[in-house]
């Protein structure tokens, strides 16, 4: 039996957001092999869609008119830092990599999770007949649930998605969405007390690192 678009968008869309939720509550040496057949099934499926989409949003369509928004990522993050510095709570970056490793890699991790925000679930949730502002509030949902336990990041993923979400429907441009998620994520990495943010972590990755802080002060005399 055939099966209608719409039911294969909600398939797709589920079982993509189904790999996501398990890659990030599994531990090794099952995560890294989910974290590859997510990513398949995202990429295949994706590009089998694509002549569905009005725009991929890695054109340069919207560019331009949409590059305000990595300067007012700019002031945020200069604030941001400003007032960690003020605060004493300004550190390097988490981890043995070099800093532009790094950056380099989270700017194509947050371009990542914008092509999966967007173009993955907003656009599905489009064609499965949701109106502008439920798609929306929806995909922001489920970007924030999978931040979940950190309630640091599912407040602020809340925000962002819904922010993020809202002005790729105006511009159409993936591009100035990943820059500024990539300079506000790397200003909260330096900014915000890694007791707090938890070095990022989210899922099994976050109840561990707590599970590991609690062993530690155990230890201690």
């Amino acid at each position: 039996m055939r099966l209608s678009h719409p039911t294969v968008d909600l398939l797709e869309l589920c079982i993509g957001y189904g790999l996501i939720l398990a890659t990030i509550w599994t531990t090794n040496p099952a995560q890294p092999v989910l974290y590859w057949v997510a990513f398949a099934w995202i990429a295949v499926t994706a590009i089998l869609r694509r002549k569905e989409l009005d725009t991929h949003g890695l054109g340069a369509r919207g560019l331009l008119p949409s590059l305000w928004v990595v300067g007012v990522a700019v002031v945020i993050a200069a604030a941001g830092i400003a007032v960690a510095r003020y605060l004493h709570t300004l550190h390097p970056l988490y981890g043995p990599l070099p800093v532009i490793t790094h950056v380099w890699g989270y700017a194509l991790w947050a371009l990542m999770q914008q092509f999966i925000l967007q173009i993955y679930v907003l656009t599905r949730l489009l064609r499965l007949g949701l109106s502008r502002y439920p798609a929306i509030a929806l995909s922001a949902s489920l970007f924030a649930i999978a931040h979940i336990p950190n309630p640091l990041l599912v407040a602020l993923t809340l925000v962002w998605g819904t922010v993020s979400c809202t002005l790729f429907l105006r511009y159409r441009n993936l591009y100035t969405l990943a820059v500024a998620h990539g300079i506000l994520g790397m200003t909260l990495a330096v900014a915000v007390p890694n007791d707090l943010s938890r070095h990022m972590r989210v899922g099994l990755g976050y109840v561990e690192y707590n599970s590991h802080q609690q062993a530690r002060r155990l230890v201690k005399p």
